[in-house]
């Protein structure tokens, strides 16, 4: 525990601009249930105990802290949060992670990847994240992503609100420095427990914070806001962006895949920013400049039966025919014994995996899906082929053979054997995330719309 001190670049500061600032995202999250990420250093501690010391005091709290294991006095670490927590009257959770840093990879990165992970796979249904990330914190991830070459969804860099797994992120600090927040603790007699790695100038960020910024700063002390209205900008200008790219990919939409036809009518830069969302939409990285050049230039150019392909990052985009679509570098294991089937009771969960390497389905609400809800029922069967399956793609038309819809669109052979069938009784509703049934299409007035997504595992129908 310390006495105030003097913070350079705090002008301006007050105790009660950080309860306003929480309290503006509260009403309307006041039913919500809210987690902290909480590390035990300054801007998260004031995150958390500005939450716990508010006048009207969120009705469900809590605080997630990540113990790495990356450094020995990471215990005594999660002691101190425990005991800060405990004060302020707060559950806390502490996840152990293990972090696998690939070679050559980013110990950084790696860090980051495994402790959202954690994060995103305790948190409750309904229950928003809140990150004490701040107006500094924005000017060195913006600086970063322009130093590695990023467009303009990396000067973006975060966004005060944006969606997390089954939830959704908030992070309602962007408008303070971190002085004011340090301010902000030291007047409120807090302690704070700092981890060491944050000194480390082996880490990118951590060299820019320390020897880079302080010049920065004092040779243009307005740099913080100046970048943040840029990041602002820039998020802008991607939903444009993003907006343009939708209207360009639905008429290139062909079930899971895109029409090399409609994409050849659009122009470079209108080619390449559709790609990078449809792309960006599967979850996967991005490819690097050079690859997405290639896909939407020699990919595309090439003759139909030339049946190009790019890998990159454990990914493979695959054209055949007038198609093109993306796969993990996987595929299922081998052929499934016949008969293998798998319940699925979409109420209890969204997800199902499956056997043999199959991959998983999973069921995203989207207000502009395909499939409806409600048409589509509860209670599941995901089945594999065993021959005769067939589909009625739209109201009125005849129903289709599966084997046909295959064949017609270049299906490889090692992916047909993977797709799984959905099944509501003996009715065949949909076959991946590739065709669906029409009696569970979307139509004017659904009320409930969703996706179907097939996520293939590693070797899955190459």
């Amino acid at each position: 525990m310390s006495g105030p001190r003097s913070c350079p670049g705090a002008a301006g500061y007050s105790p009660e601009r950080l309860c306003a600032a929480l309290a503006a995202v509260l009403p309307e999250l006041a039913s919500a249930r809210l987690c902290v990420a909480f590390s035990g250093g300054v801007d998260s501690t004031a995150l958390l105990a500005g939450l716990a010391r508010m006048r009207t005091r969120p009705a469900a709290l809590r605080a997630v802290h990540i113990d790495h294991g990356l450094h020995p006095e990471s215990g005594r670490w999660s002691r101190h949060c425990r005991a800060l927590a405990r004060a302020l009257g707060v559950p806390l959770k502490v996840l152990r992670v293990q972090v696998e840093n690939p070679p050559g990879g980013s110990l950084e990165e790696a860090a980051r990847t495994a402790r959202y992970r954690a994060i995103a796979a305790q948190l409750q249904r309904g229950e928003v994240l809140l990150t004490a990330h701040h107006q500094d914190d924005q000017l060195e991830t913006v600086l970063l992503q322009l130093f590695r070459g990023c467009g303009l969804a990396g000067l973006a860099a975060m966004a005060p609100r944006a969606p997390f797994g089954r939830s959704e992120l908030l992070r309602p600090l962007l408008g303070f420095r971190r002085a004011q927040l340090a301010a902000w603790v030291d007047a409120e007699g807090l302690a704070v427990s700092e981890d060491v790695s944050n000194l480390d100038e082996r880490f990118d960020r951590n060299y820019l914070r320390r020897q880079v910024l302080p010049a920065v700063h004092a040779r243009w002390r307005g740099v913080a806001g100046a970048v943040a209205r840029t990041a602002r900008l820039a998020a802008e200008g991607q939903q444009l962006l993003e907006v343009l790219a939708l209207s360009d990919l639905e008429p290139a939409r062909d079930g899971a895949a895109l029409s090399v036809k409609v994409l050849r009518r659009l122009a470079p830069t209108r080619r390449r920013n559709a790609l990078r969302l449809w792309i960006g939409a599967h979850g996967v990285p991005l490819p690097d400049a050079r690859r997405l050049e290639q896909i939407a230039g020699p990919v595309l150019e090439a003759r139909p039966d030339a049946h190009p392909e790019v890998l990159w990052g454990g990914t493979r985009l695959v054209r055949h025919a007038d198609r093109i679509w993306m796969e993990p570098l996987s595929a299922c294991s081998g052929p499934l014994r016949p008969g293998t089937e798998v319940s699925w009771d979409v109420r209890c969960a969204t997800r199902c995996e499956l056997p043999g390497g199959c991959g998983v389905l999973e069921l995203r609400a989207d207000a502009h899906g395909p499939l409806d809800l409600d048409a589509l029922g509860t209670s599941l069967t995901v089945r594999w082929r065993s021959g005769g399956e067939r589909l009625r793609l739209r109201p009125g038309g005849v129903r289709r053979a599966l084997k046909s819809l295959m064949q017609e669109a270049h299906v490889p052979p090692a992916q047909r054997a993977c797709l799984p069938l959905v099944y509501r009784d003996d009715q065949l509703l949909a076959a991946g995330d590739l065709w669906l049934d029409e009696s569970v299409r979307a139509r004017r007035g659904t009320r409930r719309r969703a996706r179907l997504l097939w996520k293939k595992t590693p070797h899955a129908g190459r």
